[in-house]
């Protein structure tokens, strides 16, 4: 098998030379569908889905975007489909910088200004941080500055050994979460920059467990989610994280950011940071 490394619309994209029809295969059977599933969903048949993946029948561009859809392929690898089927790429990839994502921008720094005090941050497909704010600076105060040095990995802060792990009173619980959305996300779409950053932090010690007095086993507040408990100042302040991202995104770039809010989920922490 022959790859061909191609350059359009600012990125560069590995193209397999045995065509579209193993990789549609491969995200079909990713995603656990038969033929005829898929054909189902797709208002198409079998036999032509089973014709496209042998390399029988060469599929149009709306039936390679369609596909696609129904199998959720990301952003990304939707431009790779249409190379390998002989297309040119749907989705351009824009740098942040760009003027044209001016309008983006100002939306994600209103969103995060307006959160404050809750902590708020943007990331991207590898949680690579793009913006984030004041209660999120907040939390990682007083962190050594080889962690605080451009670019900033979410992942890193927060499970690093001198990040925020030792202030985190649920590591262990939280850890947990966190590896495992990782290991969700690497199991639905090929990144190589985020299994690189899932082999760095699952591979930092592991909190001891519950029963070595590692942890706080207290809950004082009915949580309705598995919260961040994270220690501030001497104050253990308790978070419910969400993460949104933006709706049927025609952009590679905007596709792959997601803003996580972590909302106070007692009392007591809407309360302290409402002082600050």
């Amino acid at each position: 098998m022959v790859n061909t490394w191609v350059t359009v619309c600012g990125m560069t994209t590995v193209v397999t030379g045995t065509g579209v029809g193993p990789l549609l295969r491969a995200w079909r059977e990713r995603r656990r569908l038969s033929q005829l599933e898929l054909a189902l969903r797709a208002d198409s048949s079998a036999r032509h889905i089973s014709f496209v993946e042998t390399g029988r029948s060469r599929p149009s561009e709306e039936m390679v975007l369609r596909l696609a859809e129904h199998l959720e392929v990301p952003v990304r690898e939707r431009n790779a489909l249409l190379l390998a089927a002989g297309y040119a790429p749907r989705y351009t990839e824009t740098s942040l910088d760009d003027p044209s994502l001016g309008t983006l921008r100002a939306g994600i720094e209103q969103l995060l200004s307006g959160y404050d005090p809750y902590p708020a941050v943007v990331v991207d497909s590898s949680y690579t941080v793009v913006a984030a704010n004041r209660g999120i600076a907040m939390l990682l105060d007083g962190l050594p500055e080889h962690l605080l040095t451009p670019p900033l990995n979410a992942m890193r802060l927060t499970l690093h050994p001198e990040g925020l792990a030792p202030r985190i009173r649920n590591l262990r619980e939280w850890r947990g979460h966190l590896l495992a959305q990782m290991e969700r996300q690497l199991a639905l779409a090929r990144s190589e920059p985020l299994r690189r950053v899932y082999e760095e932090v699952s591979a930092y010690p592991a909190p001891p467990s519950a029963d070595a007095g590692g942890e706080d086993r207290e809950e004082p507040y009915p949580y309705f989610a598995l919260p961040l408990r994270i220690e501030h100042e001497g104050q253990v302040l308790s978070f419910v994280s969400s993460i949104s991202t933006f709706n049927t995104p025609m952009d590679v770039t905007v596709a792959e950011l997601a803003i996580e809010t972590l909302l106070p989920a007692d009392p007591a922490t809407v309360k302290y940071l409402r002082s600050l």
